[in-house]
């Protein structure tokens, strides 16, 4: 392959480098109202009366909403395939206020002084309510978070608004109570995960204006463009003709921006007033008033035989999704579909819980999307399994996980499979990433740990995980390919590019496929308007979904060319021959260049213009697979941890630009390690959140992680675009586990709460 595998320079880079003209904001008008909005200071009220008489007559002041003024439709914000799993509890302003951030009133005002000022001038009465901030207790609870009569599920998912249930779910394989009567060994835990905040680097950003044919035009920083007109448009009650939704760069998004922050309110100040509007959250409102991950608390019990065969897994989760339901199910699936089948070899599984409403900031997506809770969990549990057993966890996974052209009864359960059949692991180097992974870490030489003196001790520990590629039988992608006079093409995706790259890569797939080179492939993206439907960027889909729409364009195209080309050669189709700049036949002694064919047909005799597009809607979702391993020293009196170095050995299928796949894993990674060490979400006694800032929410920075060692194993995909499978996602799921293992390993305590941070360890050691 002369362009997929090959590490091409982002085709965005440079510019973005040079401070060109790319985000949201840049494209904002000049003359655009500046739409603010009055946030709650409560955790659950009641707004009992609400006077904006004062701000609307504040000179400057455009539009005041309340929710006495925009339609009563109830919606929900997440950026998912239609019908929605998600229900639709959400309106534009409600009576009620349901966390600390929540939405009172917006204002629009020519400036920002003047829109501060507004919000100040409304005046609200409210009757504040018992909030329920404990998710433990939030099931049944007196305070009902929903009582409004007009929300609804799409479909069923357990929807119980009145018992302040968002979402349920229940699966067995086998009788797990039977099997775990049998084993010899039981183990049983219970851990708890925290809260995340994105942390992205460009907030949450949207501006709005009419064109001259008086359409709502919106710029938006989202992973969803398409999804954010449809959901505008049923919210709004505008014709989904009359609006056109376009996505410029994105500063990063890591699923929080899968979802409508803000688009609402401007897009209902345009429309009012006729003029352009924009609105760019605060640090502040990011923190408090987008999304957060999903808490959860998850139950397992493990059993097995002496010999460390799995017998029954037994995993309960409780979710908190927080003040609205969006992602509630589907977040709460991944957790048991995208970590149980990589132990195939067991002979029961129960997947079980629900997702229960609290008054805090609503959860949404997150990257790797429920799966490292559920990871954290179950490969912690497997390390406390291989312990009693005293078996080397590395060996007890080995035993009983998944290989390839093996399958697992969990992907059928679970909705993973073809017609309720199981997916079969065609690609599964999940074997190969753990001995390659031991050797990389030194293993045999540092596991269990190593006293280096001076209180300090080094440790090992390990993890192993799959996700997806896309969303079989529900995600669709699709892309278009034009020929341009001179030779070149444009390459038009729905496929939204936030940061990761998915531009330049497919450029990589439609060059390779097309015989030629990336600078003659032009990209142009999510636009509504312009470029053909695509789902969005989320679930690793891009590369295997939106990547084989674009394959099979290329392939389209190459079949036209072939076409034209026989016309002008005077031969049959079939005899053409192309090698990516010209064409040829056995039946002709002459030849004609791609250059020269694309200016026949746009000047000369032909006059006719080559478009093809090409769609794929995905009937499995292969799984990338990792194994991850952490080398740490602790301080047994401090407990403080310094990361040497992790290593991750990664079966993507092909990495079509292995640049950008490294630097997708090693950005989970760190996401992941803050998630297990640094990232600590804290609220006040009455549900406000104290950690809304850069200096109260500590990431990890370069200077936390001393060393990444990233490789990635030799495997083909089939039915991936040049073999790809996704990479988006995989690396951010066994940090936690894997440093809860080596924390275990270095000092004998178990860590079953996130983050683990030297306080928390310093008192389960303590304890011990």
């Amino acid at each position: 392959m002369k362009v997929v595998k090959h590490e091409i320079p982002s085709i965005d880079g440079k510019g973005i480098m040079m401070g060109h003209k790319a985000y949201t904001d840049d494209f904002a008008e000049r003359n655009s109202l500046i739409v603010k909005v009055l946030r709650s200071p409560h955790a659950f009220a009641k707004i009992k009366k609400i006077n904006a008489d004062h701000a609307r007559k504040l000179p400057g002041v455009a539009l005041v909403l309340t929710h006495h003024d925009v339609p009563r439709k109830p919606f929900t914000r997440a950026g998912q395939g239609y019908p929605e799993p998600s229900p639709h509890d959400k309106f534009v302003l409600d009576e009620y206020v349901r966390y600390v951030g929540d939405e009172v009133a917006a204002v629009a005002a020519v400036d920002e002084k003047t829109a501060d000022e507004a919000l100040k001038l409304i005046e609200v009465e409210y009757k504040v309510l018992e909030p329920v901030l404990d998710f433990e207790k939030a099931l049944n609870h007196e305070s009902v978070i929903h009582p409004e009569e007009d929300i609804h599920e799409m479909f069923p998912i357990g929807f119980k608004p009145k018992i302040n249930q968002a979402a349920a779910y229940h699966m067995e394989v086998k009788n797990v109570e039977e099997s775990l009567k049998t084993c010899e060994v039981v183990i049983e835990e219970t851990f708890y995960t925290q809260a995340q905040a994105h942390a992205m680097m460009e907030p949450h950003t949207v501006n709005a204006r009419l064109d001259v044919q008086n359409r709502l035009i919106i710029y938006s920083s989202t992973q969803t463009p398409f999804h954010v007109r449809r959901i505008i448009s049923q919210a709004l009650d505008v014709p989904m003709s009359r609006i056109r939704v376009i996505k410029p760069r994105v500063g990063g998004g890591f699923g929080g921006k899968q979802a409508l922050h803000g688009e609402m309110l401007v897009s209902l100040v345009t429309l009012r007033t006729h003029k352009p509007a924009k609105l760019v959250y605060t640090r502040k409102e990011v923190f408090e008033s987008s999304y957060t991950r999903h808490p959860m608390r998850i139950k397992v019990k493990i059993g097995a035989d002496k010999t460390g065969k799995l017998r029954a897994i037994d995993c309960h989760i409780l979710s908190d999704t927080g003040a609205y339901g969006e992602h509630a199910l589907t977040v709460f699936m991944v957790a048991g579909s995208k970590v149980l089948p990589m132990y195939n070899k067991v002979d029961a599984v129960r997947f079980h819980g629900e997702v229960v409403y609290t008054n805090k900031t609503s959860a949404g997506a997150y990257r790797g999307y429920g799966a490292i809770q559920g990871n954290f969990a179950v490969e912690s549990a497997i390390d406390m399994l291989a312990h009693k057993l005293n078996i080397d966890p590395i060996e007890l996974r080995k035993m009983n996980m998944i290989a390839e052209n093996e399958t697992s009864p969990i992907f059928a359960i679970m909705g993973e499979g073809t017609e309720g059949t199981a997916m079969n692991m065609d690609t599964c180097k999940l074997d190969y990433c753990v001995e390659r992974g031991k050797a990389l870490i030194g293993w045999h030489e540092k596991y269990p740990r190593q006293d280096v003196g001076n209180h300090k001790i080094r440790s090992v520990g390990m993890a192993i995980a799959m996700q997806g590629s896309g969303i079989p039988y529900i995600d669709m992608g699709a892309a278009t390919i034009k020929l341009n006079d001179d030779g070149f093409y444009n390459l038009t995706v729905g496929a939204t590019d936030i940061g990761q790259g998915s531009d330049t890569i497919l450029a990589q797939i439609a060059a390779e496929a097309l015989m030629t080179t990336v600078d003659k492939v032009i990209v142009y993206s999510s636009d509504t308007d312009l470029t053909p439907f695509d789902t969005g960027a989320y679930a690793s889909s891009t590369t295997y979904i939106s990547g084989n729409a674009v394959y099979k364009a290329a392939l389209k195209m190459i079949e036209l060319l072939k076409k034209a080309a026989a016309k002008a050669l005077k031969v049959d189709a079939e005899t053409i021959q192309f090698d990516g700049k010209a064409f040829s036949s056995e039946a002709s002694e002459s030849t004609i260049s791609l250059i020269d064919l694309s200016n026949r047909l746009y000047y000369n005799e032909d006059q006719e213009q080559l478009t093809a597009t090409g769609s794929y809607f995905g009937t499995k979702s292969p799984p990338p697979f990792m194994a991850g391993f952490i080398e740490i020293e602790i301080d047994k009196e401090t407990a403080e941890i310094e990361i040497l170095n992790y290593v991750s050995v990664v079966d993507c299928g092909t990495p079509i630009n292995p640049k950008l796949a490294q630097g997708q894993v090693e950005g989970g990674i760190v996401q992941g390690l803050g998630m297990a060490h640094f990232e600590e979400v804290k609220y006040s006694k009455k549900g406000q959140l104290i950690s809304n800032d850069w200096l109260t929410y500590k990431i990890p920075t370069s200077l936390d992680i001393k060393k990444l060692t990233t490789e990635f194993a030799e495997s083909y995909e089939e039915s991936g675009p040049y073999g790809a499978k996704s990479v988006g996602e995989i690396g951010i799921d066994t940090p936690p586990a894997a440093l809860g293992n080596a924390i275990f390993n270095a000092l004998g305590v178990r860590m079953t709460e996130l983050p683990m941070t030297p306080e928390k360890i310093f008192q389960k050691l303590q304890k011990k």
